[in-house]
């Protein structure tokens, strides 16, 4: 065979199918993903982590802002080779940095509905809501990127209209799972459906791209259903105000809450602009009930305190966010008092424990009750990501050749390669960002192809 130039070993050629990940394997969070074939690139999410001041330094100094993305140098420096940036949905992991980079792209986005409307809500506060191309697929539709044909498809996740997908090339078929878990009773949207993945296997899938999120952990993830009768149950018990945090994007989780506060007689008000946001969202896109009302958030501090429920960002410990406002008393609209009860209704980040644990301690110190996932038996929260049954049941519906785990720390993409292998998945590739993943005409992994970096975020 023909040696390739220096210009040509960066892009794949016809025969070629290549997964190159620049940010989210390895970790959690910060997923940045690039397919390409034909000389060209496809983009599948653009995502932010966040910086942890309490962690030890792996970082250099200037990279301490609270927001960093995956550097984008590789791509941005061939821009003219990257034919689109498909969005998978709308957690900020996976869409938070899309804003602050596209610039250096240059490229047309690829998003549902729901995702396109919190995009333009971010953009709104840049000089680019008329720059970017915004190109809106129905959730489950289909669309040629270059020489990429991308199928959505539908999958259950903790956000409206999480999308899986099939890219389908020549030399070959990736499913990139994206986010997922098999919820058979979700509390907005349609029940997983197994048979759309089934009939994966029949198209001969090159390679699964797979979410590694809760690979260590046995059995199967609850239904966000198991999670609204637990919080129902413990809400009902308190005898003053409840408050409960969570993740701001999770609207079948506020659904829920909202559900909750009519059936034990109480208000219930948005703390945290990302929520509001998220809600705003929800209420343009239709998934916001018409008859679950919301309070003014500046009434609710006049309410009675057994008529209050309250849900509020901050369940990782954020500095700005509004649970650690309350916590020192710095909430301009509600003070907190002695037997409030303050829910944690969301999964601790790894990294994020110290932070937790000192707001924890805040808490507790004005006299307030805290309920943490491990304090009870109750399901007070339920992950959005697949348990091992899940990852089981997944590669054996799809079959395919090669297992490739991302989204996740090394235990957690070693446990779902080891999945992949009992289930009978022939080859497994495990690496990290920055890694060339060659699928076609012959898998295997270039370490090191570029090196992998972060870059600071200015978030405002």
């Amino acid at each position: 065979m023909a040696s390739r130039s220096s210009a040509e070993m960066t892009l794949a050629g016809e025969q070629d199918l290549w997964f190159l990940p620049l940010g989210g394997c390895g970790e959690i969070g910060m997923n940045l993903n690039l397919y390409g074939h034909a000389g060209r690139w496809l983009m599948v999410d653009c995502g932010v982590t966040f910086y942890n001041p309490l962690q030890p330094q792996t970082q250099p100094a200037q990279l301490t802002a609270e927001v960093q993305a995956a550097d984008p140098s590789f791509i941005a420096a061939q821009r003219e080779n990257l034919c689109g940036i498909v969005i998978t949905h709308a957690h900020e992991d996976h869409i938070g940095a899309l804003p602050y980079l596209w610039p250096r792209l240059q490229a047309p986005v690829y998003c549902t509905p729901f995702a396109a409307e919190v995009l333009r809500r971010k953009l709104v506060r840049t000089d680019l809501v008329e720059q970017i191309p915004i190109i809106e697929i129905p959730p489950g539709g289909t669309c040629q990127i270059g020489p990429f044909l991308v199928n959505w498809l539908n999958i259950t996740h903790s956000i409206p209209e999480c999308q899986a997908l099939l890219i389908s090339t020549p030399a070959g078929k990736v499913f990139h799972t994206a986010d997922w878990k098999m919820d058979p009773a979700p509390m907005l949207g349609r029940p997983f459906k197994p048979q759309v993945f089934k009939r994966l296997a029949a198209q001969g899938i090159t390679a699964m791209v797979c979410d590694s999120t809760n690979a260590l952990k046995s059995g199967f993830s609850l239904s966000e259903t198991a999670c609204f009768h637990a919080l129902r149950e413990v809400v009902s018990q308190a005898p003053k105000r409840v408050l409960v945090t969570g993740f701001s994007s999770n609207i079948g989780r506020l659904i829920s809450l909202g559900r909750i506060a009519q059936q034990s007689g109480r208000y219930l008000a948005l703390f945290g602009r990302a929520m509001e946001n998220m809600v705003g969202a929800a209420r343009a896109c239709g998934y916001w009930p018409d008859d679950l009302p919301l309070i003014d958030n500046a009434h609710i501090g006049f309410l009675p305190a057994e008529e209050v429920l309250v849900a509020a960002t901050g369940s990782q410990g954020e500095p700005r966010a509004a649970l650690s406002k309350l916590a020192e008393d710095r909430h301009p609209q509600l003070l907190l008092s002695k037997d409030d009860l303050v829910i944690f209704s969301a999964n601790l980040i790894p990294g994020n424990e110290m932070l937790v644990s000192r707001l924890v301690d805040k808490l507790k110190a004005k006299q307030l009750q805290v309920l943490q996932a491990a304090d009870t038996l109750l399901p007070i929260h339920v992950s959005g990501h697949p348990n091992q049954g899940e990852l089981a049941e997944m590669y054996q519906a799809v079959k395919p050749a090669v297992a490739i785990p991302v989204h996740g720390e090394a235990a957690h993409m070693q446990a779902n390669a080891a999945i992949a292998r009992e289930v009978g998945v022939p080859q497994q590739l495990l690496g990290q960002n920055g890694d060339l993943f060659v699928l076609a005409p012959k898998p295997r992994i270039w370490p090191g192809f570029v090196k992998a970096g972060r870059v600071a975020i200015q978030s405002g």
